[in-house]
């Protein structure tokens, strides 16, 4: 995953429409997102409605469901708190951090992956640290990967876009290999916190 810089700034508003803009036809161009999210200054005024925190755990925070194109999501990360190793159900992930930093550890692609329980060689195959305003992209043929906020004394926020939403990924047991399915859930929607059980599980995947 390779980041880049935000150049000109955009407002929230304006990256939402031109997100919703790009993701009119069914073609995604990978490296124009990643410059429309980089373009936007990260304002904790902008996006704090939708930042909904968990003492325990990270939590995801749907912001926009993209005309049916994409997931818009805010993810907050606790002090040391991490996710499981996971794929992204063939979809495309960005991720743009709006505070604090976060940590990214990169698994060798296991191929084609089945709906069916698999087992996988996990095998580490890069690390980085992602500092705010920092762009970075994956989807299944780069690999697998695990991310977490490696501080113990500050918090940090990430936002993600998904396309194709996905309602469900792989989860792989570091130990042994083995692949689970897991549903995705929100903590919140919208900057309104869900009162449904079903919310409060937390997939471990971003």
């Amino acid at each position: 995953m390779n980041s880049v810089q935000n150049k000109d700034d955009l407002t929230w508003d304006e990256l939402i429409h031109l997100l919703l803009e790009k993701f009119e036809s069914d073609s995604v161009n990978v490296e124009e997102i990643k410059d429309i999210l980089a373009s936007y200054k990260s304002s904790p005024a902008d996006w704090k409605k939708f930042a909904k925190f968990d003492k325990y755990k990270y939590t995801r925070n749907l912001v926009h469901e993209g005309n049916g194109k994409f997931n818009l999501m805010i993810l907050c990360w606790p002090e040391g708190q991490q996710s499981s190793i996971h794929d992204h159900a063939n979809s495309h992930c960005f991720l743009k951090v709006l505070d604090g930093t976060l940590s990214e550890i990169l698994y060798e692609s296991p191929g084609n992956l089945s709906d069916k329980p698999i087992h996988v060689d996990i095998v580490e195959s890069g690390r980085q640290d992602c500092k705010k305003n920092q762009v970075t992209y994956i989807n299944d043929k780069i690999g697998l990967h695990r991310m977490g906020n490696p501080s113990h004394s500050d918090s940090s926020v990430t936002l993600h876009l998904y396309s194709p939403p996905f309602q469900s990924c792989g989860v792989f047991d570091e130990r042994t290999g083995n692949k689970m399915t897991c549903p995705m859930t929100f903590w919140s929607k919208f900057g309104e916190k869900s009162c449904s059980k079903r919310t409060k599980a937390n997939p471990k995947s971003t």
